[in-house]
């Protein structure tokens, strides 16, 4: 004999479809717009189909869409696999299983997919907010699960709401147990191509008028500072990234830069050492940072000869490395012939009338530090001005900037003044990175946004080496002094987390990242090395995944031993009528009043008692008695409805 399944509800279906919307929705900023569209017709389409009642569609349309979807992914992507066609390709399944929704198998089916595809979120972010909110669809999801389980009429959705949540509080211990002793891998859980780390904002290894202050309009944090030592001044940090050497006439670029021989990686140097811990975010990217200058390099790592700190493959999850930096320092003393050459290179047929005003300088002043100097007088008393926004340059960039629009960001000032050293017959070069940071006092750290991102000069000097000159500090010194946000004039685009000027968004501003700051530390910076030093700290001796694996079944065996030995006592606990349970709180009531019930006095005599001694009670009393009646003893019993209206009016009972 042929088993049919019995066919859903429509209140069942419009309860999952809202589970799986709010499953949906924090890809849909993510998808193409074709795909989105696609979700949200079969979301309303099958929404419509349990409204009215209707059939649904054949299964030889059904093969036809998914076949056009799989094509349509194809197109958009140029493949099926990696991290945003996959998420792509199930999210276009999940909605055209939404079509063929007709029994119980299959919406267990389609609550199985939510589950996996709120997993699909944390490939894109593993914030604070995302997982809140996925915990948030979890628990709805559990619910829809659990509502599913009931043949009749299920309970009131808070009831299931809250047995849902009931058993993800069940879950947690166990959670926290796997979380902690489960033997973890290096690297991210999934592996994906290149282009999943795609669209990931920070420096470049070329620089071009623009690219810097199109940079600084991002809030988004580059690295977080922990100093083991005092810390200095933000005007003293200098965080060394990308240096440029070559230019041709439009943009420069880093070139080719040989690490150095361990035996000459540190620089001569007075004091001023300063220690501290750098928690990188990932930038997709071979580049570390230190402050200037860095007296060593961190685990696998390089240092090149222009102190450029490079990881051995691309920084695609969050690092964390300690190190150490010499504020005062001497370097490249008996630099190479081939980089002061190079350093000297200028295009041919760019900026004639900077090429002239540098030739000037070095007529006047046959001394570097003079042509330095005077160069520098240029920016300190015309009219330059610092800004976000500066206007558009053409062919001649330089000669634009220095005599025509004076005005501009970090990368025109340097470029600039680089491009009239080697004019002027000095070596220079452009070093590039970020500068200052602002202390977070909840955190007690440093925070590096990309906001900070700035172009410096570096001259070579006979008998001085390499020495730094920052020519924006001579346009505005508030902005090495104080930070971006002092240096910039009212009416900049800043970003907002970047403003200071409100204390109580400063505040919020820095709680907000100290939560952050320790979410990254303790769960997505739980590493392999973290897990088994803590591991060894507490007193489990050697520890490797063999222990840790034990570890793991004992500490399981113990938290399910705790949780069934809870719930076998909550088992043997009598089951109470919530009937009677507000019978009971209604007789308590009135007994305060000294209107007790009396051994064996029923319902019934027990209002009509009340009413005759209090006729002010009466309505109240009356209407409570009639629907306790009804509901234990008539054909009420059982009625949700009318069950909600005793508890409400038990609640409002003031005698």
């Amino acid at each position: 004999m042929k088993v049919v399944a019995p066919r859903l509800s429509t209140g069942r279906v419009l309860a999952l479809l809202g589970c799986i919307l709010l499953v949906l929705a924090p890809h849909a900023t993510r998808l193409p717009l074709w795909i989105a569209a696609v979700a949200a017709w079969s979301l309303g389409l099958r929404a419509v189909f349990a409204w009215r009642g209707w059939g649904l569609p054949k299964t030889w349309m059904l093969l036809i869409l998914a076949a056009s979807a799989a094509v349509g992914i194809w197109l958009s992507y140029g493949q099926l696999f990696g991290r945003d066609a996959a998420v792509a390709l199930l999210i276009l399944m999940l909605c055209l299983k939404l079509m063929e929704l007709r029994a119980e198998r299959d919406a267990y089916v389609l609550i199985l997919l939510g589950y996996f595809l709120v997993i699909t979120d944390f490939l894109y972010s593993q914030s604070i907010p995302t997982a809140l909110y996925l915990l948030i669809c979890v628990w709805f999801v559990t619910a829809c699960l659990i509502a599913f389980q009931y043949r009749d009429r299920p309970p009131r959705p808070t009831a299931v709401l809250r047995q849902a949540g009931w058993m993800l509080a069940q879950a947690a211990p166990l959670m926290l147990v796997f979380f902690l002793l489960f033997p973890r891998v290096q690297g991210p859980l999934w592996g994906f191509p290149q282009a999943a780390y795609g669209a990931v904002s920070g420096l470049s290894d070329t620089m071009a008028p623009g690219s810097l202050s199109s940079l600084s309009l991002s809030d988004d944090v580059a690295f977080r500072v922990d100093f083991t030592t005092p810390p200095p001044t933000p005007a003293r940090l200098y965080w060394r990234g990308p240096v440029m050497w070559d230019f041709d006439g439009r943009t420069w670029r880093a070139g080719d830069s040989a690490p150095l021989p361990l035996a000459e990686e540190r620089p001569q140097t007075g004091q001023d050492v300063i220690r501290y811990v750098v928690t990188l975010e990932p930038h997709n990217l071979r580049w570390l940072f230190g402050a200037d200058l860095p007296a060593q390099r961190p685990k696998d790592s390089l240092l090149t000869h222009d102190y450029q700190m490079f990881a051995l493959r691309p920084v695609r999850q969050r690092m964390r490395y300690a190190m150490s930096s010499q504020l005062n320092y001497r370097i490249g003393l008996t630099e190479s012939p081939r980089n002061i050459e190079r350093a000297l290179r200028l295009p041919q047929g760019f900026n004639p009338r900077s090429l002239e005003f540098a030739r000037q300088l070095q007529q006047a002043h046959p001394d570097a530090k003079e042509i330095v100097r005077n160069a520098l007088l240029l920016f300190r008393e015309k009219p330059f001005f610092y800004t976000l926004v500066p206007p558009e340059l053409g062919r001649d960039s330089v000669d634009e900037f220095l005599f025509t629009t004076r005005r501009g960001f970090c990368e025109h000032f340097a470029s600039s003044f680089v491009f009239l050293m080697r004019a002027a017959g000095v070596p220079a070069r452009i070093v590039t990175g970020y500068q200052g940071g602002v202390f977070n006092p909840i955190g007690a750290y440093l925070i590096v946004r990309q906001s900070e991102a700035h172009a410096w000069a570096e001259v070579w000097l006979d008998g001085e080496g390499w020495v730094r000159i920052d020519p924006t500090a001579a346009v505005s010194p508030q902005r090495i002094e104080s930070g971006i946000a002092a240096a910039m004039p009212l009416g900049e685009p800043l970003p907002l987390m970047v403003r200071t000027d409100n204390a109580l968004l400063r505040q919020l501003r820095f709680g907000l990242d100290a939560a952050a700051n320790g979410w990254n530390q303790w769960v997505l910076g739980y590493t392999p090395e973290r897990q088994l030093r803590i591991f060894e700290r507490v007193g489990f001796g050697k520890a490797n995944w063999q222990n840790l694996a034990l570890a793991l079944s004992a500490a399981t065996a113990l938290v399910l031993a705790v949780l069934s030995v809870l719930l076998l006592r909550k088992l043997r606990r009598p089951l109470r009528d919530p009937v009677q349970v507000l019978w009971d709180d209604f007789s308590r009531k009135l007994s305060r009043r000294g209107l007790p019930r009396r051994p064996g006095e029923g319902p019934v005599d027990y209002v009509r008692r009340v009413t005759a001694g209090q006729p002010t009670l009466a309505g109240d009393v009356a209407q409570i008695g009639a629907l306790y009646t009804r509901l234990r003893y008539g054909a009420s019993s059982g009625n949700a409805r009318e069950l909600a209206e005793l508890r409400r009016r038990v609640r409002a009972f003031r005698p």
